[in-house]
């Protein structure tokens, strides 16, 4: 491979600079996008190659890299002394880096069927952001400090900003300014200032195993610096820090699905956890309590996000205070600070993203068939579109941790992390009952949320088929033929379901990939 002109000079020296070509790659995919704007069949067959290679690349050199020994790392650019742009490989990071590669190759093909289908304008401007984005997202999976964390955070903020304001309404644009406003103030506000104070006190912001924050300040210092990172880490979407979520749906439904799945959230959350296990270290986070109130934090999220989807009927609304609530599963995991906690948080970002990405691209394909988005508008839909709703059911026993589908894995190690706090460090595990009782009671209302769409959809009697029921022979008139959506469209959720199936009986290669940093 070192005889490739393009490839060889990054791979010569090893796997470290691959981590740089792997940013860069999708960067080169939306030159490439660009330069074929006139030719839309040319565009999105680059859009999908790109995607296709680029996990093809991240699977053959860099997953390899990752199972290996040693440290494997890249200096792009020393901005000032030891404050360094630098990327390291590490098992948090590779499990990310996966999943959004992964999921990249079927939203590209899910962007042609939606956005077409759709008649959405602006669509190469659409495919060359969603490539910048995911060149964040590796940056962020990749990132050796706090400080390149950070430069690439930023980068997915700004290059989304255009998808959510997509639509060019009124509307869009004031969601757009809410979204912008809030994650832009959290991180400029609240992040920033814990990096600032991460280098002051410790003299790096690298990220170390064990963490570098023990016995550099008292703890009432440390609680805020974490509070620092958890406010400021706006993606995450804990509460208050939320409402940009629900607010960005108003971008196409491929966004959506960037949004929850592939890059922004799944970037927040794993920056979180993150921090915890390499800024903090576990067993700071016991001395300095910060598993017990932030564990809260995330629990009351879990709960208050769950009730709230309770009560939308537009179907992507109800999606996205369900994943405020998922993504405070991880929070709530990381916090925890116990092995099979933070070990069930990480898992929860992949189980997650195949689960939720399933939901929002069968939201999209029901819009782009029927026209229709609210849940009560749903009635008797599973019978004409089988192939969509049954990847909607998949994906909805997934979220709410049902076997054998890979959200019960995620699950199960959470609840093992439950019963763990106190053995770790918690004073007699007073916590334990009341936290497994958090993370019951939210699967259960995830049950309350999800259940009613696959109900209706499969059992539900449509207004038009009630109608044709009072004519005699005309009753079963609409319920002939399948009216799914466009096969691209209908293709992608169908494989991201199967791979949240394929995740239950897979789940120990993640497993395996993630003991060497959280079960040492």
């Amino acid at each position: 491979m070192s005889t490739c002109p393009i490839l060889g000079p990054f791979l010569s020296e090893g796997p470290g600079p691959a981590l740089f070509l792997a940013i860069l790659w999708p960067l080169a995919g939306a030159l490439l996008v660009g330069l074929a704007s006139r030719l839309p069949n040319l565009r999105d067959t680059l859009s999908f190659l790109t995607a296709l290679s680029l996990f093809a690349f991240v699977v053959t050199i860099i997953l390899p890299a990752g199972r290996g020994s040693g440290d494997v790392s890249h200096d792009i650019l020393e901005v000032l002394p030891g404050l360094t742009l630098r990327l390291r490989l590490e098992p948090l990071g590779l499990l990310f880096a996966l999943v959004a590669s992964g999921l990249w190759i079927i939203t590209s093909l899910y962007a042609v069927g939606y956005m077409r289908g759709h008649g959405e304008k602006h669509q190469t401007r659409f495919a060359i952001c969603f490539a910048l984005a995911i060149a964040g997202a590796l940056g962020v999976a990749f990132a050796g400090n706090v400080f390149t964390l950070f430069v690439f955070y930023e980068a997915i903020t700004i290059s989304t900003y255009p998808l959510v304001t997509h639509a060019g309404t009124e509307q869009a644009r004031r969601s757009g300014r809410l979204y912008l406003g809030i994650l832009m103030g959290t991180s400029v506000a609240f992040l920033l200032l814990a990096l600032a104070w991460t280098w002051h006190l410790a003299g790096t912001t690298e990220f170390t195993p064990g963490g570098i924050l023990a016995g550099k300040a008292s703890p009432a210092v440390l609680t805020a610096l974490l509070a620092l990172y958890a406010f400021g880490t706006g993606k995450a979407a804990l509460m208050p820090f939320h409402r940009w979520l629900p607010a960005a749906m108003v971008a196409p439904t491929p966004v959506s699905a960037l949004l929850h799945a592939v890059a922004v959230v799944k970037a927040g959350v794993f920056t979180v956890v993150k921090v915890i296990v390499y800024i903090f270290g576990l067993d700071l986070m016991h001395e300095i309590g910060g598993d017990q109130w932030l564990a809260w934090v995330a629990a009351f999220t879990m709960l208050s996000a769950a009730c709230v989807a309770l009560s939308k009927d537009n179907l992507k609304a109800r999606l996205a205070y369900s994943t405020i609530s998922q993504l405070a599963y991880i929070v709530f995991g990381a916090a925890l600070a116990t092995d099979h906690a933070v070990l069930g948080s990480a898992l929860h970002i992949a189980m997650h993203a195949f689960g939720k990405i399933t939901l929002f691209f069968c939201a999209g394909a029901i819009l782009v068939a029927t026209h229709k988005s609210k849940v009560s508008e749903l009635a008797g839909l599973g019978r004409r579109m089988p192939f969509t709703f049954g990847a909607f059911t998949l994906g909805a026993f997934s979220i709410i941790g049902l076997p054998p589908l890979g959200g019960s894995w995620s699950k199960w190690y959470l609840a093992l992390g439950t019963m763990d706090v106190g053995d770790a460090g918690d004073a007699g595990g007073s916590g334990r009952p009341l936290m497994l009782g958090v993370l019951l009671l939210s699967s259960l209302l995830a049950v309350g949320y999800l259940m009613p769409v696959i109900v209706t959809a499969f059992f539900g009697q449509a207004e038009e088929d009630k109608q044709h029921s009072g004519h005699g022979s005309h009753g079963n008139q609409s319920e002939g033929g399948l009216r799914e959506a466009p096969l691209l469209c209908v293709l992608p959720p169908v494989v991201s379901a199967l791979g949240c199936l394929a995740l239950f009986y897979y789940a120990d290669e993640l497993v395996t990939i993630l003991k060497g940093a959280l079960l040492p």
